[in-house]
């Protein structure tokens, strides 16, 4: 289905908003947004957030969004993590752990796959944090479904560790520095 993007409009779900036609092929994902999402938002886990054509007020993708960090329980040794530090802050900056955003989920409808949803979902939420960082956010994470990781990596997130490699989800990060 062709898709003008610049229809698309983009909001934070309401905690007493009622998705019900939303379909990406995946359940879980589906009912996050229809179900959990909501609560989720009252309870102060995640805010959701939707993606939307103004003419026919269909729901087209939706991503949900957490405070996170990277520390060293993300990696199988000090002397890994400390080899991801002094990648990134060469100068000190010896915390015990470094602020995140995490991506908790993604989704996109399926009657448009294929439109670049997802990739404008990924770079509206980078260019949010590198413009308004409000709070002190380095990098972006997100549980990656292996079936998802090509994606990422196009987007350019990379693995945090090897130790998650071949499993069904992997940790991986962007950092919001590097543009």
């Amino acid at each position: 289905m062709a898709l003008d993007k610049n229809n698309i409009i983009y909001r934070r779900l309401d905690e007493h908003e009622d998705i019900k036609c939303f379909d990406c092929g995946d359940e879980d994902l589906n009912d996050f947004i229809k179900n959990d999402a909501p609560l989720y938002y009252k309870s102060r886990l995640s805010t959701s957030y939707i993606l939307e054509d103004k003419t026919t007020g269909e729901v087209i993708g939706y991503f949900s969004l957490a405070h996170d960090r990277i520390s060293l329980t993300d990696f199988p040794s000090n002397s890994s993590y400390n080899r991801f530090r002094k990648k990134f802050f060469a100068q000190g900056k010896m915390f015990k752990s470094y602020p995140a955003i995490k991506i908790c989920r993604l989704a996109t409808s399926l009657n448009y796959r294929g439109e670049g949803i997802g990739s404008m979902i990924i770079n509206m939420i980078i260019a949010s944090y590198q413009q308004d960082n409000k709070a002190g956010c380095r990098f972006v994470t997100v549980d990656a479904y292996a079936s998802a990781l090509p994606f990422y990596y196009n987007q350019g997130f990379m693995p945090l560790s090897k130790e998650d490699e071949g499993a069904d989800t992997r940790l991986l990060y962007f950092d919001l520095k590097q543009l």
